[in-house]
């Protein structure tokens, strides 16, 4: 490959846009400023050929793509479900079907958590349901859509990216698959039993999951968070609801229905997606030579964008007969309905569309330019990620060639699950997309990690298979967590706007709030986690370990939030 024709350049428009977006609190123009610094790269400071770019190139090319619109269509199919079932009073008939479980603002957080670990083949359908549906619940307790978004967020990827099967399954086996094919004497065919392995060593998405639970039995919050419970039990939070849903009546119920008007529909929409999944999976493979394919294969070549949107519209149509048959509303009023539903998730799909236009810029998939332009890097991409990663990675191939003694080689080793989980994690951050992070890191990783630790005396881990060994397990691991991680803290991650969205939370408030939280355990995760394996010690152990840090911290640095003693944060 060339040299990087950009180099830290490339870095520029997703710092852009982060910053901005963190200072203005406005993502949409903080990302479009991106997009368009990006684009004056690519075309060498041209600001027209920059502006044609900018709508030419990245704008509307995203905005066609079949598997986005599937994923607008199936936000705003949401938003009209959730819209008209709240009109309906479903909502309110669900809410007091729970409210014997969710009496308390305990209660309340642990419903939410434990309805997030049972959605876990899709991380945007667990979003999408969990927010809409609970929000009401958790106004109710006194919650705060922060502490709302935060929940739905930390079960949403982190829960996808652990289960065995989910729609993340087999990317991420797929993943492992590319880089066992670039060792020598490696097979492919091992992919899945090591994605099974390294799930004990995926300490950031473990951590983030048993950090919601802890929380709310401790019953303390810290940082932005704390000030966000304290102006919610004191009816001061002025990012509780989502810009223009206090004027929105169209989906305030007239009275309390069912609680099967809720459900009904809803269970409806996850038993269309489940079905849609195996069905478009079985037809993705049916050219396979395997006479029955694996239920994670057909999850994974599954097109999870289509069973999305034709889940949501089963269940736009199921709550409409409902309401029309059981004459709860009428049809102007299941329209009016409708349309207030949509309106809140608008700002949804604007921010999606725009951090979707970045994403696509700073990855690694050609864009189709100007014709006769065949130089790698004139297709109007930034290849940020794999600059990144070339450029820290190459730092320890160096180390690794260089090495003549027992010295260096094993401390690269032991750094390097470390590393890789800062890099991944960076990346995933900078780009907003977890699959592309895994994507680009995990056939270096394993190219560099598997001559590395051969090359150690106790090279081998679980019955001379040097695959099995911790280091290795650990950098795959670090790969998939860390992008997890990135993507938790990134204001450009299609979830984390989803899960703001969803909850109708301010969106830079929800990731304000969020990213202390996900810093500690990012943190603990790396000095209790990925940085003691590298010595040798047992990830058993290191749970344990990681566990009480945990307490520690939230029992340290978090208060009880009270009433009387808010403090809004601006």
């Amino acid at each position: 490959m060339p040299d990087h024709p950009y180099g830290w350049v490339s870095l520029l428009p997703p710092l852009v846009a982060i910053v901005l977006a963190m200072v203005s609190r406005r993502a949409v123009v903080s990302l479009l400023m991106g997009i368009f610094c990006g684009a004056l790269i690519t075309n060498g400071g041209n600001p027209v050929g920059a502006v044609v770019d900018f709508f030419e190139v990245h704008l509307w090319p995203t905005v066609v793509d079949p598997g986005k619109l599937r994923i607008f269509c199936f936000t705003i199919l949401m938003g009209a479900m959730i819209g008209v079932i709240s009109r309906s009073g479903g909502m309110l008939g669900l809410i007091r079907l729970v409210t014997p479980i969710a009496k308390t603002r305990r209660g309340g957080q642990l419903t939410t958590w434990m309805l997030g670990m049972v959605i876990f083949f899709d991380d945007y359908a667990n979003t999408m349901l969990l927010g809409g549906t609970l929000r009401p619940l958790c106004d109710r307790l006194k919650i705060s859509r922060q502490k709302l978004a935060y929940v739905v967020d930390s079960t949403a990827a982190p829960m996808a990216s652990l289960a065995v099967l989910s729609t993340w399954v087999a990317i991420e086996i797929d993943y492992i698959a590319e880089g066992l094919e670039g060792v020598e004497g490696l097979s492919p065919a091992r992919a899945m039993e090591l994605f099974i392995a390294s799930v004990p060593y995926r300490f950031y998405a473990i951590l983030a999951l048993i950090m919601v639970p802890l929380l709310a039995l401790l019953g303390r919050d810290f940082g932005p968070m704390h000030t966000a419970e304290q102006d919610c039990l004191s009816g001061d939070d002025q990012h509780a609801t989502h810009p223009g849903e206090s004027t929105e009546r169209a989906t305030q119920p007239d009275q309390s229905a069912s609680w099967l008007v809720a459900a009904i529909p809803i269970g409806l929409t996850l038993a269309v997606v489940i079905a849609l999944l195996y069905v478009t999976g079985r037809s993705a493979l049916a050219g396979a030579t395997e006479a029955s394919p694996a239920l994670r294969d057909i999850l994974g070549a599954a097109d999870s964008s289509l069973a999305l949107q034709y889940g949501a519209l089963v269940g736009l149509l199921a709550i409409t007969l409902i309401c029309l048959v059981g004459k709860l509303l009428t049809l102007s009023q299941v329209q009016e309905a409708c349309w207030g539903g949509i309106r809140v998730v608008l700002p949804a799909i604007v921010i999606l569309w725009a951090a979707s236009a970045l994403s696509r810029m700073t990855g690694n998939k050609s864009v189709e330019g100007q014709a006769g332009q065949g130089y790698e890097f004139q297709d109007h991409r930034l290849y940020t990620g794999q600059f990144v990663a070339e450029t820290i990675l190459s730092g320890a191939t160096a180390s690794e060639g260089a090495a003549e003694d027992d010295q260096t080689v094993p401390l690269v080793v032991r750094l390097l699950p470390t590393i890789v989980f800062l890099l991944a994690a960076a990346l995933s951050f900078s780009t907003g997309t977890s699959f592309g992070t895994m994507g680009l890191l995990m056939p270096m990783s394993l190219t560099l990690a598997v001559p590395l630790v051969t090359a150690l005396p106790t090279a081998a881990g679980v019955s001379g298979d040097v695959l099995m060994h911790p280091l290795v397990l650990a950098t795959i691991a670090s790969v998939l967590s860390g992008a997890v991680f990135g993507d938790h803290c990134s204001p450009i991650s299609d979830t984390t706007i989803l899960s703001s969205q969803a909850c109708g939370c301010d969106h830079m408030a929800h990731v304000l709030t969020q990213m202390p939280y996900a810093l500690t355990a990012g943190t603990i995760a790396v000095l209790a986690g990925t940085v003691p394996i590298g010595w040798g010690i047992g990830w058993a152990w290191l749970v344990g370990v990681q566990l009480v840090l945990v307490v520690g911290v939230i029992l340290l640095a978090g208060k009880r939030p009270e009433i009387g003693s808010a403090a809004t944060v601006r």
